[in-house]
């Protein structure tokens, strides 16, 4: 089902997101960044933080993911996101035992004729992990 009318407030469908070790590890080794805070659970509480943390980057990726769900009910396609912005709030901490939830909501923020602003907010355990997310879609 395509999406073709907006509306400012409108809410989008929840995309739900997990992480876990493992993909930590395949993000590690695709993007290169090694650092102990992300894979060893040791160090991670050696240096003060609770348990092993999921990259920044990496939790962005996930938001995307969420957008682009989003613009393939809208237009069919995922090639139409101009702009994709955030800031990191807090970590997503990632146990061994289970895998960790991430929950994104949207909601429409400016509509133009020719494109949407989304508004994304993402959630771990009830915690803003990203703030200010925000996409710029062409319709």
């Amino acid at each position: 089902m395509i999406i073709t009318s907006f509306q400012s407030g409108q809410e989008l469908p929840e995309q739900t997101m997990t992480v876990n070790r493992e993909k930590l590890r395949a993000y590690a080794m695709a993007s290169g960044d090694h650092n102990p805070i992300h894979l060893d659970e040791e160090f991670a509480k050696s240096v003060g933080l609770p348990n092993v943390i999921a990259h920044g980057m990496y939790t962005m990726a996930l938001a995307g993911e969420a957008i682009r769900l989003w613009v393939r009910l809208w237009v069919g396609s995922d090639k139409d996101v101009v702009e994709f912005s955030t800031r990191f709030t807090k970590p997503v901490v990632v146990t061994s035992d289970r895998d960790t939830t991430i929950t994104f909501s949207g909601r429409v923020g400016e509509v133009s004729e020719s494109e949407v602003t989304v508004e994304v907010t993402a959630l771990c355990e009830g915690v803003k992990v990203l703030g200010q997310t925000k996409a710029r879609i062409r319709l």
